[in-house]
């Protein structure tokens, strides 16, 4: 019997053809949330996954290049825009997107994203929309910009890290970790930053955000799989999307391997960029 679509949620589709997601491998009781369920059987390495979800997910249990597997996430508009030109982004996904990315965050260890979109969005970065565990929640802040009462920050039981500059003289909230780090050419090379936090432990790990960061590490080469979820609006003039050094011909431009997937009114661009990324090592430990 298909369980409750309540329950699950907006049906995941790959090239418009239903996945059903049933005969689900459970090794406790069921919960309320099937998500849930999901996300225990998903650190299981053991375990198979029900195919719906394991077409969408199943790519970032683990890592092909080394123990780390890196994904960033990135709502567009069709026209390719993150933001309008005022810098109002809430929210260009539907709730199936944003459900998604809350899905996301309860498979990874960590959260990470850039202080200006901590400063500009005030995330929480936490797993609401669906049943899971909360990730820890990194902010890169080289000059120690953001206040210590952003909502990342707020003691919830997980750990929170701020990542900034070796010179830098910042008082951390209450229960914040520090990690400081060298700039290169006026910035923290993202293998650092990754290399750093597996050496906290974390072995999944979520770049959220904002579009500069996102491309950041993207050109850097340290990004396993990129998800792209494509809302149906246009927003005319705003900020970009994914900006990368400039072609002089469109037949230079890197194809990868994508899976591609209707999320209710949104498109999920599932691009496999383990080809181009550049080997981190292992992690402390893993979840």
């Amino acid at each position: 019997m298909m369980a409750d679509s309540r329950l699950l949620g907006p049906p995941y589709r790959v090239f418009d053809f239903y996945v059903p997601i049933t005969n689900f491998p459970l090794s406790k009781p069921s919960s309320s949330d099937p998500w849930e369920d999901f996300s225990n059987v998903f650190r299981r390495e053991h375990q198979p996954l029900p195919q719906g979800w394991a077409d969408v997910f199943g790519p970032l249990r683990k890592g092909t290049v080394d123990d780390c597997l890196i994904v960033g996430q990135l709502g567009l508009s069709l026209d390719g825009r993150v933001a309008t030109e005022s810098g109002h982004s809430k929210y260009i996904n539907g709730p199936a997107g944003l459900v998604h990315l809350h899905r996301l965050r309860s498979l990874v260890d960590v959260v990470v994203v850039g202080v200006g979109t901590a400063i500009a969005d005030d995330p929480q970065l936490t797993v609401r929309r669906v049943s899971g565990p909360q990730p820890a929640r990194v902010v890169i802040d080289p000059k120690g910009r953001l206040c210590a009462d952003a909502r990342m920050f707020a003691d919830n039981g997980v750990r929170r890290l701020l990542i900034t500059e070796e010179r830098t003289r910042c008082t951390a909230p209450a229960g914040v970790e520090v990690i400081t780090l060298p700039k290169i050419d006026g910035q923290f090379a993202p293998s650092a930053i990754l290399a750093a936090l597996a050496g906290c432990g974390m072995r999944r790990m979520l770049i959220e955000g904002g579009a500069d960061t996102i491309s950041r590490f993207l050109v850097a080469g340290c990004l396993d799989r990129l998800h792209v979820m494509v809302a149906p609006i246009i927003l005319g003039n705003g900020g970009p999307g994914i900006v990368l050094p400039s072609l002089d011909r469109a037949d230079q431009a890197p194809r990868m391997p994508v899976r591609v997937h209707k999320i209710d009114d949104d498109v999920l661009f599932d691009c496999d960029l383990s080809a181009q990324r550049v080997a981190l090592g292992i992690a402390k430990k893993s979840t």
